[in-house]
């Protein structure tokens, strides 16, 4: 008699992308999610729906993540196929989106840890229900460059012979005061880029401000390190608003009036999905 093979779930382990309160399979039917040959499809969780897929356990098991995130074409791709399925949820209403490689052993394990977080879950869709997130950087210009220090012409009058071996000797000597010129030139533009920077800051607070007037909620993120092939600019602002999806107009008034009065550089990107917003309660 013929030992029974492995079945299906000892094959596969299941995928979460998100939860919703409802969402129609048919909706989710043109979905590739992740690939292989298991449909994305819809999880019933009670009185909310999880949003899975059946993955091969093996290409998804810990060793096989970590070599994804070595491998950057990778773990991007997978990031795309996970925030494509996430965003045509999101578009037919609220959704909590969940990380990026969010797994279990089986449909029932999976039922059974999102359960335990299914008052935190309502509590999210509550609030972004209706709601996108907005991102807004701004950057402070780059301090202008110094001017180069000018180097004083030789002298074009003769020497006498008994005072050419002393002006010798001291050749290419700064003086004192050349020094002190030098170092005050250097407190000088070291002032004057804190200053800038203070006035940037000032000026991101005042950005900060007049968007929170539009939304219903705010987050500061962490600025970005400049990239060494980028302008030279310094981030000092990387924020997320909670915004009400019909306030586009007023998020764009507000932040081209914010460009005009401040004069600083200020990038505006969404709406997206509100994943800074889902990990709060």
């Amino acid at each position: 008699m013929t030992a029974p093979g492995p079945t299906l779930q000892e094959h596969t382990a299941t995928y979460v992308f998100a939860v919703c309160a409802h969402i129609d399979h048919h909706a989710l039917a043109t979905l590739p999610g992740l690939g292989g040959n298991s449909p994305v499809r819809p999880l019933s969780l009670g009185a909310l729906t999880a949003v899975v897929q059946h993955v091969e356990a093996a290409r998804f098991s810990e060793d096989a993540w970590r070599e994804r995130l070595s491998d950057q074409g990778e773990l991007e791709r997978c990031a795309r196929a996970h925030h494509h399925v996430v965003s045509a949820v999101a578009a037919r209403g609220a959704t909590v989106p969940l990380p990026l490689a969010t797994l279990y052993r089986s449909d029932e394990r999976a039922r059974q840890g999102l359960r335990q977080d299914a008052e935190r879950f309502h509590t999210v869709l509550r609030r972004i229900e209706g709601r996108v997130e907005w991102g807004v950087k701004v950057y402070a210009a780059p301090p202008p460059r110094p001017a180069a220090a000018q180097t004083p012409a030789p002298s074009s009058s003769p020497s006498s012979s008994s005072s050419s071996s002393s002006a010798g000797a001291g050749r290419g000597r700064p003086s004192s005061g050349d020094g002190r010129a030098y170092l005050d030139r250097k407190r000088g533009i070291q002032k004057r880029r804190e200053q800038q920077h203070d006035e940037a800051l000032r000026a991101a607070e005042t950005v900060d401000t007049a968007m929170r007037t539009v939304a219903a909620a705010s987050r500061h993120l962490r600025t970005h390190v400049q990239e060494p092939l980028e302008p030279r600019r310094t981030q000092v602002l990387n924020a997320a608003y909670l915004v009400d999806e019909k306030r586009y107009d007023d998020v764009a008034r507000t932040v081209r009036a914010l460009r005009r009065s401040t004069g600083m550089d200020i990038e505006m990107s969404g709406p997206w999905v509100p994943y800074s917003f889902v990990g709060e309660v």
